[in-house]
């Protein structure tokens, strides 16, 4: 199984940006991946993926605009550019592989750590 190490967040005022990392280690990088999101008392939504070649990119619909996703398949990372921080965006972060494009189900195993906090001050 793959290891991702996410990173980049922090304690940002409202409408600066943020770029966040997750570096892959040990198993395989080919899947498409994907970057979620889970704010205090609510589900972890998938808010952007990326295929493998980085070709093909979804982002949630509250998202486009304001999230880019990238990924660097020699580095074996993946990206989250976040522009514009609003007061909504305040969550832990996480990445993981997913099990299909269109189905944004992470792939079983224990992929989301610790995530990485974005806090917004206004």
């Amino acid at each position: 199984q793959v290891h991702l190490a996410v990173s980049g967040g922090g304690l940002v005022q409202a409408g600066d940006s943020l770029r966040l990392s997750c570096a892959a280690s040990g198993g395989t990088f080919e899947n498409a991946m994907a970057w979620f999101r889970q704010a205090p008392g609510k589900e972890r939504d998938v808010v952007a993926a990326i295929n493998w070649s980085g070709a093909m990119k979804y982002y949630a619909d509250f998202e486009k605009g304001r999230f880019s996703i990238s990924r660097d398949n020699v580095k074996k990372t993946i990206y989250l550019q976040i522009n514009s921080l609003k007061a909504e965006d305040p969550a832990v972060y996480y990445c993981a592989p997913v099990r299909g494009w269109g189905d944004w189900r992470a792939l079983d195993g224990d992929y989301w750590g610790q995530g990485t906090q974005v806090t917004v001050s206004s």
